[in-house]
């Protein structure tokens, strides 16, 4: 018995803190905060110093493995005679490693609190019942450990997860049967290419979270952040499994039970390219009293996978299928709020869930090959193009147009990321090409080029005084633009685009332009990375 649990102790999880509820005592008798991080004693902290660098020297020489291959390639290590004695030594370390493995579970195994912990997971594993989960979840530890909460199976067809969730594609060109095969043999040696960028530093540079390295660098980071939520918030850590497979990190505050009228809402946050939920926009709604429901990209934190657009959005379904079917939420109680690259995950999620509440894209684009294009040389354009589309496609704008539910889009003023030129160009934001594409086709007939232009002077305007002195100018009178389009909404009831404005003068459809654009657009004068107070965090309009 006491080898069998010496060795679960070998093969067991890091254990990082230790958890308690407000009834519970530290069993130190200290007072103050509910939780402690976990002290390992000598042997275990020393031994897992040393497994610490290892797998960061692993990390290292995995990330520069191609530089290393062409070095001993030149200085002729590359062959039998130099190989077997490096064999010799690699074999030598791992066996040493494996010693120190087997040193650090003997540390674990004389440390009570370790023997408590690794005894209410292997219990949890065996009968995962409520009342062992709750037990378990006291604990912070290596989350590829933790038991599944939730998959997207138990609500859907195994059969039909091979493929994932449906995205919308690029539409393709058409050619005759001859041309096309003529036409995939020139451009197999750019497919090979793209694949290769895409799968290589293409991916890493589009969501540098999901570096190994950088995860390594933020831990203390995401720790403290992780301890805030679950004993300051409460908040639940469940582990999903989307339909690819891939395991989704996941961080659910539950407001409800307050009282408040926020906390019957869900805010649903999809995070940055190197965000994570430990530390990213779920403050923002939290600030604000609502229930909130966090996740972690593919790759990034606890989850599993890379962060490629069909994973992206098989992680998005399992979270929302999860907030509808075990967390209890209606899709008409839920709001999904995107910051940056997330408001690809959170278009897709209203264009497949129409029924949500509404959107909220702060910081967020229209279409990533703009942007890729801004920081790749010229001379790459086409085989830049190609790789997005093929590989990185996030066309927000496109399925944003699916939804015809309320949207509010934030605005940057100094952003400096998903601007084309840099920050002091507020018109080379792409904030600015997704509110004309979304208006443009939802009011086709008032976003004329007149309307086209006058919107752009308003998103030109360099503070709120101009914003006020431009709506002002061309005197928009906010009862009437509401009184117009709740009487064509009354008359017809139709879905998006509307005709309203068709037999309407110059005059009134600027006056709509300008008084859509303030509505659906809010200005916000920082940076990008700067976090959204809760009192920039409002709903939609709603006509």
């Amino acid at each position: 018995m006491a080898g069998w649990m010496w060795l679960r102790c070998v093969l067991g999880p890091c254990l990082q803190r230790i958890h308690r509820s407000p009834d519970q005592s530290r069993p130190d008798g200290r007072s103050g905060r509910r939780g402690w991080t976990y002290q390992p004693r000598s042997l275990e902290r020393h031994t897992y110093s040393i497994l610490g660098w290892a797998s960061t020297l692993w990390s290292l020489s995995y990330y520069s493995s191609p530089l290393i291959l062409c070095y001993l390639y030149r200085k002729g290590y590359i062959c039998s005679s130099k190989l077997v004695p490096v064999s010799q030594y690699v074999g030598t370390v791992l066996v040493c490693l494996l010693g120190v493995a087997c040193l650090r579970g003997w540390g674990r195994w004389k440390n009570s609190e370790y023997l408590q912990f690794i005894s209410i997971l292997e219990e949890t594993k065996q009968n995962h019942t409520p009342a062992n989960k709750k037990r378990l979840k006291c604990y912070d530890f290596d989350f590829s450990y933790w038991p599944v909460d939730f998959s997207w199976t138990d609500v859907s067809s195994p059969k039909l997860s091979k493929a994932g969730v449906s995205l919308l594609k690029p539409e393709p060109r058409l050619r005759g049967a001859a041309d096309s095969v003529l036409h995939s043999v020139r451009t197999l040696p750019c497919h090979i290419i793209s694949f290769l960028i895409a799968h290589s530093f293409g991916r890493r540079m589009l969501y540098p979270g999901s570096v190994g390295l950088l995860q390594k660098a933020m831990r203390p980071m995401l720790q403290q952040g992780q301890a805030r939520l679950i004993e300051e918030f409460d908040g639940q850590r469940n582990k999903l499994v989307a339909c690819d497979g891939n395991e989704i990190d996941t961080m659910f505050v539950d407001r409800r039970r307050e009282g408040g009228r926020n906390g019957q809402t869900l805010v649903i946050c999809c995070e940055g390219n190197a965000g994570f939920y430990e530390v990213g926009c779920m403050n923002t709604p939290l600030e604000g009293g609502y229930s909130v429901l966090g996740w972690n990209h593919p790759g990034f934190g606890g989850s599993t996978g890379v962060p490629f657009p069909q994973n992206e959005a098989n992680a998005m379904d399992v979270v929302i299928q999860f907030a509808i079917h075990k967390l209890g939420f209606q899709l008409s109680d839920i709001v999904v709020y995107a910051w940056s690259i997330g408001g690809f995950t959170a278009s897709w999620a209203v264009m497949s869930y129409p029924e949500i509440q509404s959107l909220v894209l702060d910081a967020s684009f229209d279409d990533l090959l703009p942007l890729a294009l801004k920081v790749m040389p010229d001379s790459w354009r086409p085989l830049v193009q190609h790789t997005v589309r093929q590989y990185m496609n996030l066309n927000n704008a496109d399925q944003l147009l699916k939804y015809q539910g309320p949207v509010l889009l934030i605005r940057r003023t100094r952003d400096e990321i998903i601007t084309t030129t840099g920050p002091e160009d507020i018109m080379s934001n792409r904030g600015n090409d997704l509110l004309l594409k979304l208006l443009q086709f939802r009011y086709p007939k008032i976003m004329t080029d007149d309307g086209i232009r006058v919107v752009r002077q308003w998103l030109g305007a360099s503070s709120h005084l101009e914003e006020a002195s431009l709506y002002s100018g061309y005197e928009v009178d906010d009862d009437w633009c509401v009184s117009v389009l709740q009487s064509y909404k009354a008359e017809r009831d139709v879905l998006f685009p509307w005709s309203v404005g068709e037999d309407m003068t110059l005059e009134g459809r600027r006056q709509l332009a300008l008084f859509l654009a303030r509505k659906y657009m809010r200005n916000f004068e920082t940076t990008h990375c700067t976090p959204l107070p809760a009192t920039e965090f409002h709903s939609p309009w709603r006509l």
